[in-house]
Parts: structure tokens; sequence; C-alpha cells
């Protein structure tokens, strides 16, 4: 149980304080900058996994939906949703995944529920709400849609392929899609070194390390209770904003990462009753290598 909290708090707080680094790509080409630092991610898994399991046929369905609704298309929906909105609306209304994890999981508590709407709220006041216009709020929506499906696709394969299989899996999945669409769609662009810096770091540390960590997270704890803890990242951004000098924190603020802290304590009760939809990891399963059978071995 704390390990699943420490590893779900780090992934959604690298996330987070990643903003700053993402906005370093502003005006690189989205689907190939996306194909090369998956690409790198999923070569550093490759290293740590060692053995990486073979998905099955029922596996690939799942695993692109990652790929096309929470990684590529998450990030270009987050892109376009800016373009018509408010960062703090964007933020506003993807507060309300946790909400949507909690309330999709197959075997939800009341806990999670309080606790996802809870942290919901405080999103909204760390965002600060916001404006938008033209399709900005379906675009905020479609956004909140994709990181809810990048814990929700996964959480069937990752009892089958174990956490890292799935990890690489889909990084080596978004590198050839993004690739291949990018190249149709923006192009190729050699990257200077503020964008090759951005790229490396947002593939080692954002993907590689958090991805790992998340998947890890929602196998230990459920969807529903690891999804609370999406409300870490805004928190872990405030905090990256005042640190950089870019932003005050102010008592709102505060009251929004109290508020977040709050709903993420009540999310995490754990219910006597409660079995997670995301399986429990048997005594002798190897999550790092794949499931808790003898994996088909396809890279080493």
């Amino acid at each position: 149980m704390k390990l699943g909290v420490a590893a779900g708090a780090t992934a959604a707080s690298i996330v987070g304080a990643s903003v700053p680094i993402t906005g370093m790509l502003d005006g690189y080409p989205v689907l190939t900058g996306q194909a090369m630092r998956y690409l790198l991610g999923a070569a550093v898994l490759l290293l740590v996994a060692r053995r990486l399991p073979m998905p099955s046929w029922r596996d690939i369905p799942p695993l692109l939906g990652v790929v096309a609704s929470g990684m590529l298309g998450f990030n270009a929906l987050l892109i376009a949703a800016q373009q018509y909105a408010e960062p703090g609306f964007v933020a506003a209304v993807m507060g309300g995944s946790p909400i949507a994890l909690a309330l999709l999981s197959r075997q939800r508590t009341t806990s999670a529920v309080v606790g996802a709407v809870v942290v919901a709220a405080g999103i909204v006041l760390l965002s600060g709400g916001g404006t938008w216009h033209g399709p900005g709020l379906v675009l905020a929506l479609l956004t909140m849609v994709g990181e809810v499906c990048f814990t929700l696709f996964a959480v069937g394969v990752v009892k089958r392929l174990g956490v890292l299989g799935v990890a690489t899996w889909t990084c080596l999945l978004a590198a050839v899609i993004g690739a291949v669409l990018g190249t149709f769609v923006g192009g190729w662009q050699v990257p200077d070194a503020r964008q090759s810096f951005a790229l490396v770091l947002l593939a080692l540390v954002v993907t590689a390390l958090a991805f790992g960590l998340w998947y890890f997270a929602v196998n230990r704890l459920g969807s529903d209770r690891a999804g609370v803890l999406i409300g870490l990242m805004p928190v872990s951004g405030l905090v990256t904003s005042v640190l950089l000098g870019a932003q005050e924190f102010t008592l709102v603020s505060a009251a929004g990462a109290a508020t977040v802290a709050l709903g993420c304590a009540i999310g995490l009760r754990r219910g006597a009753h409660h079995t997670h939809d995301a399986g429990r990891v048997p005594p002798k399963s190897t999550i790092a290598s794949g499931s808790d059978s003898a994996p088909e071995v396809v890279a080493s």
C-alpha cells in the first residue's frame, strides 16, 4: 500500500513539475518530437526490463488505446485546447479525471469517489478557473478523457504483461505511430540544444521513470485510488512555478494544495471489503519482468 502510494505520488509530481520542460518544445513538431521522446524512453525501459513479454492479440487493443488516447492523442489535444482556452480552464476541466476514474472503476469505494471530488475541488482552486472560446471546452474535455484512458486502458493488460512490459510496449508503439504520422503532419526537424535537452529529460524522467511508477501504483492501488493522486500534478506544477519565480504563492493556491492533500487522504483510505480492479500482485509475481507466468522473451 505505502509503496504504491509513494510510486503514484512520485509519478504525478514528476509529470506536474515537467510543465516548464514541455514548454521548451514550443514550436517543435508535435508528433515527431513525441516519436523521438518515446523511442528513447523505450530504449531505457528495455535496458531496465531485460526481459520483455510478448503481448497476445487481446493485449493489442488496450495498448493501442493507451497510445492513441493517453499518449499521442493527449499531448496533441492538450496543445490544441490551450489555443482556445486559458491554461487554468484546461487544468480545471482535467481535474475531473480523478472523479471519472473513481466512478468507472468496477469495484469502486465510497471513499475513493469522495476523495476524488475533493481533489477535483482543490484542482479548481489551484488552477483559478479561466475562460474558453470556440471549441475550447470540447478540447479540454477530450484532454481529460485522454488522461483517464491512459490509466483505464492499462488496468487489465498490466496484470498480464507487468508494469515495465506495458510501459515499454506503449512507448515503442507511440514511437512508431508518431514517426509515421509525423512524417506527413508536421515533418521532421533537427532539435537545437534547448529542444534536445527537453526531449532527453522528458524521455528519461517523465516517460521511462514516471510511466513505470504510475502503472506500478495502478497495479497496487487500483485505478480508483491511484486516480486521486493525479491531483498532485497541479500541486507539483505550482511548487515548480513558485521556485522558478513564474508564479506567486497565494492563500488561494495554499488552500487548493491543502484541499488536494485532504482529498488524497480520503481517497486512499483502505476499504476492508474492497478488491481492486487492477488486481493484487501475487507473492511470486515479478512486476519488472512481466506477468506471473514465464514470459516469452522478445528482447534482452
